[in-house]
């Protein structure tokens, strides 16, 4: 850990979190204007939603690949080099006009992220006392929800304002003034990073609590990217007319993840115990996804309350569960939880589409709920597995992860 005073700890994670709001806008401008981009390129939904699938697909690898990267240099040159080429990208997006080429920038942007994430979540660990480390993280972590959503609504705004091409500027600008903020940053913070073998990998997705884990995570964001990547074109569809600044404020209800990830103690207390929690969570979701059957916006805003607050009762808990069933090696548990998480995301974000496109919204939603129920199998699998190898947890809150991401 470091030693430095109090401010200066204050001041540096004072800018990670802003560097953590500016990655994550940059993660998600581009899915509320989707339809735009489809208007002005002239492309099917399933082309356009490629600009949010390509960005998430490197973070579900990252764990895999980035090992070497990450474990021979230190923290300050990977994150100052990753948002500057993370800021350079998104100025030539901004001023581009080929849908290939902007395809290809929204790809290697993918490609910086996972570096900039990791190296951030290791400078908080570097700088905050050992005391402030858990507050420190649950910051970082709201700083994730918060960028999500800033991404989505800014866009929203600033594509009615201005124009598409604003916003990405902006955020080039703002990732130019994070690489200009970073530089305080100490030169020998190296990252505690598990970089996993593939025996590793195998070994511990073959047992049966980790199978039955990462396969329920994957079905969750799966469910959540799935929803959230088609919603803007179901709302265009409602009623054509529906601003972009609308649909980027339909997503207000993704903060709900800040306070449920922020109580997470206070839940398992409440139900008794982490898989309880998430089987609540999983139901909770259920009935968010019911509420998108009515093609009513305000409907819509109510649900996505509903429908984040179960995905991040999930998600949260799970997250702090996996280290739990993991006696240890527990970065390598996280990081393949992590993997399962994005990879999860990745193909939701594209492959519930074929029903969208060719069946309708309602056989769309009622895909994603079998996926739900496909989770509550897999959850409820992973509690008998635990009870039948004998580390059923008591209940008592456990020690929660290096990383969360959304």
């Amino acid at each position: 850990m470091s030693i430095h005073t109090p401010l200066h700890s204050h001041g540096t994670l004072s800018k990670i979190y802003f560097c953590t709001v500016i990655t994550f806008c940059s993660l998600y401008a581009a899915q509320p204007i989707q339809p735009v981009f489809q208007h002005e390129f002239s492309l099917t939904s399933f082309q356009a939603i490629l600009f949010t699938t390509l960005m998430m697909l490197p973070l579900g690898f990252a764990p895999m690949f980035y090992g070497v990267l990450l474990e021979r240099l230190s923290a300050r040159l990977i994150v100052r080099t990753a948002v500057l080429f993370l800021g350079v990208l998104e100025l030539v997006f901004s001023l581009t006009n080929n849908y290939f080429v902007l395809l290809a920038l929204r790809g290697l942007q993918g490609l910086a992220i996972p570096a900039i994430l990791t190296s951030l979540v290791s400078y908080i660990s570097f700088t905050a006392s050992r005391e402030d480390v858990q507050a420190a993280i649950a910051r970082y972590i709201a700083a994730t929800i918060l960028g999500g959503f800033l991404g989505r609504f800014l866009s929203g705004l600033f594509t009615d304002l201005f124009g598409w091409r604003f916003f990405f500027f902006l955020l080039g600008v703002l990732l130019l003034w994070s690489f200009f903020l970073l530089r305080t940053l100490e030169k020998d913070a190296n990252l505690e990073y598990s970089r996993p073998s593939g025996a590793e990998v195998i070994a511990l997705v073959r047992q049966p609590q980790f199978f039955w884990l990462y396969c329920t995570i994957f079905s969750v964001f799966f469910v959540f990217a799935g929803l959230l990547n088609f919603l803007p074109f179901q709302l265009k569809a409602i009623n054509p007319s529906f601003r972009e600044t609308g649909i980027g404020f339909m997503y207000f209800g993704y903060v709900m993840g800040i306070l449920v990830s922020l109580n997470v103690r206070w839940l398992i207390r409440l139900f008794g115990s982490e898989t309880k929690v998430a089987m609540s969570g999983l139901f909770l979701y259920i009935f968010g996804i019911l509420g998108f059957m009515l093609p009513d916006h305000r409907t819509m805003f109510i649900a996505m309350f509903v429908f984040c607050t179960g995905m991040f009762m999930a998600h949260s808990l799970l997250s702090g569960y996996i280290n739990t069933l993991a006696k240890s090696k527990k970065g390598i548990a996280n990081g393949v939880y992590i993997s399962f998480y994005y990879l999860g995301g990745t193909i939701g974000s594209f492959a519930p589409g074929v029903f969208y496109e060719h069946f309708g919204w309602r056989v769309f939603l009622g895909s994603l709920i079998v996926m739900v129920f496909g989770a509550i199998f897999c959850l409820q699998r992973l509690r008998w597995t635990v009870a039948q190898i004998g580390s059923q947890p008591t209940g008592e809150p456990s020690e929660q992860p290096d990383t969360i991401h959304d």
